[in-house]
């Protein structure tokens, strides 16, 4: 009867081990199919996000390069601005430095 009771627990371990090896590949199997979902949705988490960041930069170029008359215009305008800002500074203090250069030039040093 002891024979026949270690058979049958060796049976039983048996059996038991590959109901272990069955649910280890289950979720084994289980594991790979989260993780390839996982992968897959990240990936198109990835492509929208790329998409919408393209799109906001052709905008943007979009804007700058329809611009560009603009902003022509408006660098010329400054441009002007400032250019007449120093002749009138330059109008300003003309009158000194001709001073200055005459009493320089006719002033005799030893």
């Amino acid at each position: 009867m002891d024979s026949g009771r270690r058979q049958g627990g060796i049976q039983q371990l048996l059996a038991a081990e590959q109901d272990a090896q069955h649910i280890v590949g289950a979720a084994r199997n289980a594991k790979m199919a989260r993780l390839k979902k996982a992968k897959e949705e990240a990936d198109k988490e990835i492509a929208e996000y790329r998409a919408h960041m393209e799109a906001k930069f052709q905008r943007k170029v979009a804007e700058s390069s329809g611009d560009s008359g603009a902003n022509v215009k408006r660098l010329e305008e400054e441009t002007e601005a400032k250019i007449q800002q120093l002749k009138l500074q330059a109008a300003n203090i003309s009158h000194d430095v001709v001073h200055m250069l005459l009493r320089h030039v006719t002033s005799v040093k030893n």
